[in-house]
């Protein structure tokens, strides 16, 4: 299968390729604008790495040649960026997804995989979050996954393009240097001996999957591309005190907690139902929070030169 990966330099996109390319069944194409500063990436074996952007009509033409699958990650993340500037994310994310789902269209792409989120387009639901609710996104960002997901439904039905969108829990794992995700902030936090800030009591909780797991779902969804919505989450709730606990034992460090306001335009408390993933896609995660904190927390101090260069550059698009 020939699988374009936009945005498959970044954090998740990074550990799919090197997920698709050890398959050793798939040949990757891997679009990405290396916005969050990372070096030019070196991927394994036959995966062919374009440096561009996904709304660059050109670029696209010459990535989608003889693609059987798109595997769109790019998009501007950030619930606070957004609230603070609303038109980026519907730029991005929206009008420039559209555009891509358009294109896939056209140069006859079978499935289309569209990474969306749960929590944010959700909004503040009764929990587990599920395919079957109705979404109340509160914030622009949660607003815009919540447009592209409408028009990946309709191309489907109107022009038989099988669009599947991934609703990714809280994601963490090696190679998120760059990322402003609760563990990937408190172990960078912990490493350089500066308080963890908690937005909020600490109760608040969260659906936490390590991208070992995600980025074999997200082949599942290749395998056996059923149109529809799914959660990939790990399927439980974690509180922000008991990650830091878990997070105290891993590390073997003792660190500050700063309690500071809760932050406009986030969930409170938000976890998956993964039934119908289990279900239609045969998605099983199996990696333990504490396992798969022990894994990122040696990632990092692995490669803590390069992510605190990373780190200290501005934030932008997300990959």
């Amino acid at each position: 299968m020939r699988v374009l990966i936009t945005g498959g330099a970044g954090f998740i996109g990074t550990n799919l390729v090197n997920h698709l390319v050890q398959r050793g069944t798939y040949q990757v194409v891997v679009l990405d604008n290396l916005s969050t500063h990372q070096q030019h990436p070196r991927f394994p074996g036959p995966a062919r790495f374009v440096h561009g952007d996904f709304t660059n009509k050109a670029i696209m033409a010459e990535c989608l040649e003889n693609i059987d699958a798109v595997v769109h990650l790019a998009a501007l993340s950030g619930v606070i960026d957004s609230v603070e500037d609303p038109r980026p994310s519907f730029e991005l994310n929206v009008v420039g997804s559209f555009q891509l789902l358009g294109l896939a269209r056209a140069a006859r792409v079978t499935c289309f995989i569209n990474a969306s989120t749960g929590g944010a387009l959700l909004g503040e639901s009764a929990v587990p979050i599920s395919e079957a609710m109705a979404p109340n996104p509160l914030s622009p960002y949660g607003a815009s996954k919540l447009a592209i997901e409408g028009y990946c439904s309709a191309f489907s039905a109107a022009y038989g393009l099988q669009c599947l969108t991934l609703r990714f829990s809280n994601i963490y794992g090696p190679s998120s240097g760059h990322k402003r995700s609760a563990v990937a902030t408190f172990i960078k936090n912990i490493i350089r001996k500066e308080p963890l800030v908690i937005y909020g009591d600490g109760s608040q909780t969260r659906d936490f999957l390590y991208v070992g797991d995600l980025v074999r779902g997200i082949e599942a969804a290749l395998v056996r591309p059923s149109p529809g919505t799914y959660q990939l989450g790990f399927g439980q709730p974690t509180a922000l005190q008991t990650l830091t606990s878990i997070l105290q034992k891993v590390s073997g460090r003792n660190f500050s907690i700063r309690y500071e306001r809760h932050r406009s335009g986030e969930v409170h408390s938000t976890w998956c139902d993964i039934s119908k993933a289990r279900r239609e896609l045969g998605y099983a995660p199996t990696t333990d929070l504490e396992d798969g904190l022990r894994q990122t927390w040696a990632w990092y101090l692995e490669n803590q030169d390069a992510w605190d260069r990373q780190s200290a550059q501005p934030p932008a698009a997300d990959s």
